[in-house]
């Protein structure tokens, strides 16, 4: 059968009469295996070496397009499609048609295979929400497999960064905590090399890649950069000459009496302090929920003071709604508000704002979660003190004066047409006083509290 619209190749035998003269001569008859050279105007005549080689190439190609159409084809039907095909088997009772021919060659069956072989369906792509390149800075927490992460992270460490990832440990001091509890395991689980020692070989080998799993996870938070500082300095300190088992028990150990002190001692003077300042027949307005926070209160109601609560809730993660409950079963009479719809109103009714601190700049720039710095604002412009609950080891010396040089996108609310950011920056003329475990103090009093903790 003719194939319609295509040009076929001369076969040996049409090439030869296409060479032959007038009287019947042939001039150069072609070899076998070997396609004549066509006499078209404006074309160089090729030689017989050149006639050779370019058959050489074509079955060449020929063989590697048989090789893609046989892995195209794969499962696919061999025999005759159609009705044509099938009337030529019932003709010729058996299972095999003609075989076509292309350029002079037969084609194989793996090549009509491919031709009507049905191309699998495209993946779709998922595409996520871009970031516009002016907050490109600003990082997100992510899900990393852990089939991704490092060979030498530990399944401890690969836990802690899926619960970071997914928001279970959200707030700084908490994930500070978890951090610090799984380096203790990291440290139990390492072994130094032969030839090495642990205080040369531990952080860069194997500290490092844990540290770099977390980040990866979700950015690290200002407590946890400065604790792993401290990490590494006490790891620096340790002789090279002390055996693996005593230096672990000294990092251990120091371990914790950092948490001990830092954490827990720190929470437990700031939650007091926070108390004493509450009076008799105050009204405290808080946003959202921390621990701090939730401590203070829980305190002064059991020294017998006898106070209010207006509770703002962040509307977005409505986190609130357990602290309420908390504080209400405790007996402290609670007002919840789902969002901060009327926020001056409620700040007309309170005599003092509660915020607690995700971190300290060192500007007196106060970072805590999104909607706090609305509320202090507010509040200043009411005349109400707000006063910011902080452990010193949330302290920094980096300087913020807005919220887009530090923050982090929140990955549940990231969108084409827009983008939620988990935190914000209050400035120090909207803090009345902050409070730590070394006592109250302005807000512009954070550069000489850290040159006081790098002398202890």
């Amino acid at each position: 059968m003719a194939t319609e619209g295509a040009q076929v190749a001369p076969t040996g035998d049409a090439a030869a009469k296409k060479d032959q003269n007038p009287q019947g001569q042939t001039k150069n008859p072609p070899q076998k295996g070997q396609a004549a050279a066509t006499d078209a105007p404006g074309e160089k005549k090729l030689s017989n070496a050149e006639l050779k080689k370019k058959a050489k190439e074509e079955k060449a190609a020929r063989r590697a397009q048989a090789k893609l159409a046989q892995g195209a084809a794969a499962g696919a039907t061999t025999g005759p499609v159609g009705p044509q095909g099938a009337a030529a088997d019932a003709k010729s009772g058996k299972g095999k048609a003609n075989v076509p021919k292309q350029g002079g060659h037969p084609v194989s069956s793996h090549q009509r295979s491919a031709s009507r072989a049905v191309p699998a369906p495209a993946v779709k792509e998922v595409v996520k929400p871009k970031i516009p390149e002016c907050f490109s800075h600003l990082s997100m927490a992510r899900r990393i497999a852990m089939t991704q992460a490092d060979k030498d992270v530990t399944p401890t460490v690969l836990a802690l960064g899926q619960q970071m990832s997914t928001f279970e440990i959200s707030d700084s001091i908490t994930r500070l905590e978890a951090t610090l509890l799984a380096f203790k395991k990291v440290i139990d689980a390492y072994t130094t090399p032969h030839g090495n020692t642990f205080s040369r070989h531990f952080t860069s080998h194997f500290l490092n890649p844990q540290i770099e799993y977390l980040t990866a996870c979700r950015p690290m938070c200002f407590s946890m950069g400065n604790a792993i500082r401290w990490l590494k300095l006490q790891i620096s300190k340790i002789d090279i000459d002390l055996p693996d088992s005593d230096a672990k028990k000294v990092l251990c150990e120091a371990i914790d009496n950092f948490i001990h002190e830092r954490i827990t001692l720190a929470d437990f003077v700031i939650a007091k302090t926070a108390a004493d300042m509450i009076e008799d027949d105050e009204v405290i307005l808080t946003y959202a929920h921390h621990k701090l926070v939730e401590r203070s209160l829980l305190q002064a109601k059991s020294d017998g003071k006898r106070f209010k609560v207006i509770l703002v809730d962040d509307p977005f993660d409505r986190v609130g709604l357990e602290h309420a409950k908390k504080l209400a079963a405790a007996g402290i009479p609670v007002t919840y508000a789902s969002d901060m719809g009327a926020l001056r109103s409620n700040l007309q009714e309170s005599t003092m704002v509660f915020a607690a601190a995700e971190a300290m700049f060192s500007n007196g720039s106060m970072y805590a979660r999104a909607g706090t710095c609305d509320i202090a604002t507010v509040a200043t412009d009411l005349g109400l003190r707000v006063v910011a609950l902080c452990e010193t080891i949330n302290f920094t010396e980096r300087v913020s004066i807005d919220s887009l040089t530090y923050n982090e996108i929140d990955p549940e609310r990231n969108t084409d047409e827009g983008f939620r950011l988990l935190f914000d920056t209050t400035r120090d003329k909207f803090i009345s006083v902050v409070v730590t475990e070394l006592g109250n103090s302005s807000a512009m009093s954070v550069p000489a509290i850290l040159r006081k903790l790098e002398e202890l």
